[in-house]
């Protein structure tokens, strides 16, 4: 954050509109604090919604014959492109419309690079994805895990021969195809999975061509180059005009555009943070309204930037339409939270009411609303930015991210492109025509009085409140936990108080061996008689039928884990109070939570501890786990070579990446979570029913159990030593 505000300071200082030092400055944008480059635009043409966006680039890839390059957060080569269009003679599926060009094109190369994502969003994700697409040799997909534990490669962007490029918020994903219209039920606007309709969703691209388009070209090598360690080579560059679509008409034509992307520290790379530079600088200098389009409002720099331009009497008008409700659960009880909270902070800095917060309502959608995703800022008529950036800690200085940005500096063309595009928007939202806008707003100059004199009808924008209730806002913690803007080590242990290396060692040698004389305490000593099974179930089995029985069961795992209890103990406990099937489900999330708490532990103990351990068993598990492969840790779960806490430990103490041991973790303990889970409940089922059919099944589940144990240990024993790591590509 220290950063953040020191680009805040520097932009607070920067010269006044106006005035003779910034009438001498001819451009807003300076490469290498507020942008990465900036580049001639021969063309270039917004893209309002997914029809427009897919329409565009099945005509430029038509027209492909070397390279496409797609970055993106998300790909699904199952999803349809020609919905309400007529065939142009090339396959519907994008992979299928994909692989058709490779045939058509001999010397097309495609290279797909999309986030290695969590497995939180397991639904929404092609599983088998790089299968399919390995069919042919010249196309080529990866899954960047290039990042910081926790970040993200956010970047949308895609690049025809390096001639033609689109950039914005939209992925070739999922629920992204919507028109203009964002009609409530579109009988072709469904999920792949089990056809569910999607929301109508709004988002945002921009095409350009020229050498705009061969500096994307770059940018998408390097990052493909620092998620792969492989090159892709430019090729012959192709013909803009060639690759351009016939049905777009371009409404910018030679024109500067700047790329400024954000990109966390990792590895030997420094952190880049020109998406947050530019969007201080280009706020500070609004003198009339700044109009923004945005899925997350969560940025607290940004959030002060705009407190003090509303605080500030000659400041500009602020039209906002943000995303009303997150999608799912989870998002709407943390960053929805946080939104609520900068809210907040803006309304009670509105002192001269020149904030006016909207959201898009279209009729019939059910108390459901449209999917608010594009990442927009318009400031007056002079400035216009379009990019992956949402308003949020992360895409300040977490995730990947690429934005695109014009600036008028006095020309008319170029003023009277960037106010038609924002009228067009306004348009869209409030179901009136771009004319209707432009005509409202020659009446005053106010955006605000603009926006409150055409809304109101069945397509309209609603007002957003935002409001978020007292109990979910006190016990949701602060944007450094849920929306951090840099890798979490360096949040929580800074570098000036970091402890001398000597320390580290000393401390964590201590802390191991703390936990190793509680291992033999549980196991050695009269304390392993107060672990009696039949009377913690009887406790539990009180709390199982309440509200709290996850909280408790999870809290029993915590601190079983911290007192280096036996593991298999606390399962079973859990798996007889709450029967095999929520049983199982409690324990996989308490024996998961309890892992993760232990692995922080060890890391906070110091990865250097490990170096210092040579020759102990407790170094050979280290060694074992530094493989850092998902397989292999899921390998030393299910045939545990230490107490269940004392492997976490070493493991967070080691190098592995948390989400290799996380993933790894949840694998490795569903084998043995299931057959617990089946053999306890068929003991249970065999105590209250004898007879010779439940005793016969209950021996064949254990000699089950036997049987798979000694597969994967003689399936170990004969692995070598030096494992190889899992692909990644995979």
């Amino acid at each position: 954050m220290n950063v953040a505000r020191k680009l805040q300071k520097q932009s607070e200082q920067s010269p006044r509109p106006g005035s003779r030092s910034s009438a001498a400055r001819s451009s807003l944008f300076v490469p290498g604090r507020n942008c990465w480059r900036v580049e001639r635009a021969e063309d270039a043409a917004f893209l309002i919604d997914g029809e427009s966006y897919f329409r565009a680039f099945r005509a430029a890839a038509l027209h492909a014959r070397h390279s496409i390059i797609i970055l993106g957060w998300d790909f699904d080569s199952r999803i349809r492109m020609l919905i309400d269009r007529e065939s142009d003679g090339f396959p519907d599926r994008l992979g299928e419309f994909l692989h058709a060009l490779l045939i058509r094109r001999r010397q097309l190369h495609i290279h797909v690079l999309t986030w290695d994502f969590h497995m939180i969003y397991w639904k929404e994700r092609e599983w088998w994805l790089p299968s399919k697409l390995a069919a042919h040799r010249r196309l080529h997909f990866h899954k960047d895990g290039a990042h910081p534990v926790g970040a993200s490669h956010h970047q949308k962007v895609v690049i025809v021969d390096d001639a033609l490029a689109f950039v914005g918020g939209l992925d070739f994903a999922q629920c992204r195809w919507d028109t203009s219209r964002h009609l409530a039920n579109h009988p072709d606007r469904l999920l792949l999975t089990d056809e569910t309709p999607c929301r109508p969703f709004h988002d945002v691209q921009l095409m350009v061509s020229g050498p705009v388009a061969e500096a994307l070209g770059q940018l998408a090598r390097d990052r493909w180059h620092a998620a792969t360690g492989r090159s892709i080579f430019a090729r012959v560059h192709g013909r803009p005009e060639a690759l351009w679509p016939e049905a777009v008409k371009p409404e910018l034509s030679d024109v500067p555009v700047a790329i400024a992307r954000t990109a966390p520290a990792f590895g030997e790379r420094a952190s880049v943070s020109e998406v947050e530079a530019l969007f201080l600088d280009s706020l500070n200098k609004a003198r009339r309204h700044i109009y923004i389009e945005t899925q997350y409002l969560t940025s607290r720099t940004i959030a002060d930037c705009l407190a003090a331009r509303l605080q500030d009497p000659k400041g500009p008008e602020i039209v906002m339409v943000l995303h009303p409700n997150s999608d799912g659960w989870l998002e709407q009880h943390t960053m929805d939270v946080l939104r609520g909270r900068v809210l907040e902070q803006l309304h009670a800095a509105d002192r001269f009411h020149r904030l006016n917060l909207n959201y898009p309502k279209v009729p019939d959608l059910r108390g459901q609303c449209i999917s608010m995703h594009s990442k927009v800022c318009v400031v007056d008529d002079d400035f216009v930015r379009i990019g992956s950036a949402n308003l949020s800690n992360r895409s300040m200085g977490f995730d990947t991210e690429c934005d695109l940005a014009i600036e008028a500096s006095g020309n008319r063309a170029i003023r009277g492109s960037i106010a038609a595009f924002r009228h067009a928007l306004l348009a869209e939202h409030l179901g009136v025509s771009p004319d209707a806008v432009a005509h409202e707003i020659k009446k005053d100059g106010s955006l605000i009085g603009t926006v409150e004199r055409l809304r109101g009808g069945t397509r309209t924008l609603g007002y957003f409140d935002g409001t978020v209730s007292a109990d979910v806002n006190e016990v949701v913690p602060d944007e450094a936990f849920i929306d951090p803007s840099g890798p979490y080590e360096i949040q929580f242990i800074p570098a000036e108080r970091r402890k001398p290396a000597l320390r580290q060692i000393i401390t964590g040698s201590a802390g191991l061996l703390a936990l190793i004389l509680l291992a033999g305490v549980w196991q050695w000593t009269p304390l392993r008689e107060l672990m009696d099974v039949t009377s913690l179930v009887a406790s539990l089995e009180e709390v199982a039928n309440g509200p709290m029985a996850l909280l408790m069961t999870v809290a029993g795992f915590l601190i079983g884990g911290l007192l280096v209890m036996p593991v298999m103990v606390l399962i079973a406990v859990t798996i007889l109070a709450f029967g095999p099937w929520w049983g199982f489900w409690y324990a996989l999330i308490g024996m998961t939570a309890s892992a993760l708490l232990t692995f922080g532990i060890g890391r906070l103990l110091g990865r250097r501890l490990m170096d210092h351990l040579s020759g102990s068993w407790v170094e050979r598990i280290s060694r074992t786990l530094a493989k850092k492969g998902v397989l292999t840790v899921a390998t030393v779960r299910m045939l545990p070579i230490a107490p269940f806490s004392i492997l976490n430990a070493v493991a967070g103490a080691s190098h592995i990446r948390a989400r290799d041991f996380f993933l790894g973790t949840v694998l490795g303990e569903l084998p043995g979570l299931v057959g617990l889970a089946l053999f306890l409940d068929q003991v249970t089922e065999t105590i209250r029913h004898p007879g010779l059919g439940s005793i016969l099944l209950l021996v064949v589940i254990a000699v089950g159990i036997v049987l798979i144990a000694w597969a994967l240990g003689r399936w170990l024993s004969n692995r070598p030593d030096d494992v190889p790591n899992t692909e990644r590509t995979a």
